[in-house]
């Protein structure tokens, strides 16, 4: 009977062993789970990720240049925006000049930004300069800019 019950004993911790070592090491905890790879952090030393930031702060501009509804013309003035590679500004934007102090320093960090991306990552592009508008007009409660 001794026998039997240290086979028992054996057998026990044999199965609780084998229970136990075998259970998964997998979390239900969402914090815990792998992330979906949008959610994991970019590579800060990237050039999509430079340029993610760029288009962020370009985003930025273009809202809130596009908050103010354009009913006067004479309130509205433009900007160039961005540089090529080789100089001179990638476009024009037009805010309304009330917001002035906000909105030129922001376009001013894009442009610094922009140029320091081009020389990071030896950007090149076409020389050909972007028109200059004349001024801006208001459409539909939007500033267009006005081209010659």
């Amino acid at each position: 009977m001794k026998n039997w019950s240290i086979k028992i004993s054996a057998l026990v911790l044999f199965a609780s062993l084998t229970i136990f070592s075998c259970k998964s090491a997998q979390s239900n905890d969402p914090a815990e789970m792998p992330k979906d790879i949008s959610e994991r952090p970019a590579d800060e030393s990237s050039q999509k990720y430079d340029e993610a930031q760029l288009d962020k702060l370009k985003a930025s501009i273009e809202s809130m240049a596009a908050k103010e509804k354009c009913t006067n013309a004479a309130d509205w003035t433009f900007s160039p925006i961005g540089t090529k590679a080789c100089g001179g500004p990638i476009s024009y934007i037009a805010y309304p000049k009330k917001n002035e102090a906000t909105i030129l320093p922001k376009i001013q960090e894009y442009t610094q930004k922009m140029a320091d991306f081009n020389k990071k990552y030896n950007i090149t592009s076409d020389c050909m300069l972007a028109a200059e508008p004349t001024g801006v007009k208001c459409q539909a409660e939007k500033a267009v800019l006005i081209y010659p």
